[in-house]
């Protein structure tokens, strides 16, 4: 997975306004208690974010 599609999902998931904030402003225990732009620029990768905020939000299967 790629930067762009990791927020493209945000996007489709939390809306186009409220991705950017929600990712600056949350923290997620599951990537050691940082907000999903901190562990992207610590080197996470899109996916592993991904499926943290994926897990977060309680979203579908089949948005996995």
């Amino acid at each position: 997975m790629r930067h762009t599609e990791l927020w493209a999902r945000m996007e489709q998931a939390l809306g186009r306004a409220y991705a950017r904030s929600w990712a600056e402003q949350q923290v997620l225990e599951t990537l050691g208690g940082r907000t999903v732009v901190e562990a992207l620029e610590a080197g996470e990768s899109p996916k592993q974010v991904w499926r943290a905020v994926w897990e977060r939000l309680e979203l579908p299967a089949s948005q996995r």
